[in-house]
């Protein structure tokens, strides 16, 4: 009998903690100086005044079933629910929320350091003030899992959790194979040569003797990164980050904690990553794919599929993974629209098109939608979400950012970014784009993960 009274006291509590949360965090103030919600204190103290004190266990599933933006408000209506969002941080096990992906953005009016998060669960916009170097002097080269990956102003990359704030070095540019750094008289880096071609197409061969380009330190990262890919680590319990760059499209990782990045063997053309069955699968622009066992002392490179029939390399591609371990090909059709100024080039989608990889068959099969899932695409790790556990979001339907690759080239130019609708290919806009085109928006699903760099030092 008792059990049954304590069962019903609690799902007592939790309805009423869900029906009163939403009033409650309309009327919170800033939570931890991120998610900035300016409201009336002496209405929200009257609210709690008269709101019975749940038991921490209630309010851990209650605060569990929220989105960050949300449990993040939660934590300053009181003492508390402060206490239970601190356990929560504390035991991420217990918070498996998944989390709707987020557009962040930079915009000139809101200052250097702080960027913007539009939430798309909720159709509005929070400022997150961020770590030195600036924000908006870097660029946006990967995000996965929280993170994102952005080379600053001297070419450096770092890795930083938009929502917690913490902020993490990766080995340094010069521990990059091809990058050579050039000293003036006083020791200090003052240029970085990078060969223009290593290997020759044709041949399979590296050259003899490729020319050098030089390049000052804030423009190295125009010619070096082509993209970044963040996947955890079980073995480490942290992540690894596998960077595709330049000359001609070399895979490069480094745990965190690394002093310097390993260079995969020889490979080159990668335009797409994924990790699986603990093994990087490395896909390149003529449609070979390579798999990579990276926890071993030495790491080997196998070719899966030498090349793939019916592969077309002159559109966008996206590698996920799709339900029962499948991998699933997304080509992405761009076009290029007039644009009143010859200095801008307008990028538009105008088409997605779904592939299954037949590995057996060493081929790509058309499939016809998504049916309920979604897919995120842009310059973030492409995401494969069922929409049955994001109401918000449109079923069948493509969230896309911008991807140029060279994008540096035109940074006044309007983003590629909106959903497109796989029914009848039309597309929308997310919201209005009053945002700096300046670095380029991308993707991200927030994160409370806090790495632990004790272990790695």
């Amino acid at each position: 009998m008792e059990a049954c009274c304590s069962v019903a006291r609690i799902v007592s509590f939790a309805h009423l903690g869900l029906r009163i949360l939403p009033k409650l965090l309309a009327l919170s103030p800033d939570s931890l100086g991120k998610f900035r919600k300016v409201s009336p204190p002496m209405e929200t103290e009257t609210v709690v005044r008269k709101l019975p004190e749940l038991p921490q266990d209630v309010l851990m599933e209650i605060f569990s079933l929220l989105e960050i933006p949300d449990l993040m408000r939660a934590a300053s209506v009181s003492t508390s629910w402060r206490s239970a969002y601190t356990s929560l941080c504390n035991d991420l096990e217990l918070y498996k929320r998944p989390q709707t992906p987020c557009l962040l953005y930079t915009s000139e009016s809101a200052g250097e350091n702080v960027a913007c998060l539009y939430s798309l669960a909720e159709k509005r916009v929070y400022n997150l003030t961020l770590p030195d170097p600036p924000i908006r002097s870097r660029y946006l080269i990967g995000s996965s899992h929280g993170w994102l990956v952005t080379a600053d102003d001297k070419s450096e990359l770092h890795l930083i959790n938009p929502i917690t704030g913490q902020q993490i070095a990766l080995p340094p540019v010069i521990t990059i194979d091809y990058v050579e750094p050039i000293f003036d008289d006083a020791g200090t880096i003052v240029k970085y040569g990078l060969p223009e071609q290593v290997y020759c197409a044709d041949s399979g061969s590296k050259l003899v003797d490729p020319k050098m380009l030089t390049y000052a330190p804030d423009e190295l990262r125009d010619h070096l990164y082509v993209r970044a890919f963040i996947f955890p680590d079980p073995s480490a319990g942290s992540y690894i980050v596998v960077l595709i760059h330049g000359p001609e499209g070399e895979l490069s990782f480094a745990r965190i904690g690394d002093c310097k990045w390993t260079l995969l063997p020889p490979g080159w053309d990668y335009k797409q990553c994924i990790y699986m069955h603990d093994l990087l699968y490395a896909f390149t622009g003529t449609g070979r794919i390579d798999t990579f066992d990276l926890t071993g002392p030495t790491v080997t490179r196998n070719i899966t599929i030498d090349e793939i029939d019916n592969y077309i390399s002159w559109d966008m591609w996206y590698v996920v993974q799709a339900p029962c371990d499948g991998l699933l090909q997304v080509r992405r059709k761009i076009e290029l629209i007039d644009a009143a100024s010859e200095d801008l080039i307008a990028i538009k989608t105008r088409k997605i098109l779904l592939y299954k990889v037949d590995m057996a068959a060493e081929e790509l099969v058309e499939i016809n939608g998504l049916q309920h899932h979604v897919l995120f695409l842009g310059r973030n790790q492409a995401q494969y979400l069922n929409a049955e556990e994001y109401p918000q979001l449109k079923e069948n339907c493509v969230y896309f950012a911008d991807d140029e690759q060279h994008n540096w080239r035109y940074k006044p130019n309007p983003r590629d970014i909106g959903v497109l609708n796989l029914d009848d290919d039309s597309t929308e806009e997310i919201v209005f784009q009053l945002w700096c085109s300046w670095p380029s928006p991308i993707w991200i699903t927030p994160s409370l993960t806090v790495m632990n760099l004790s272990l790695y030092e």
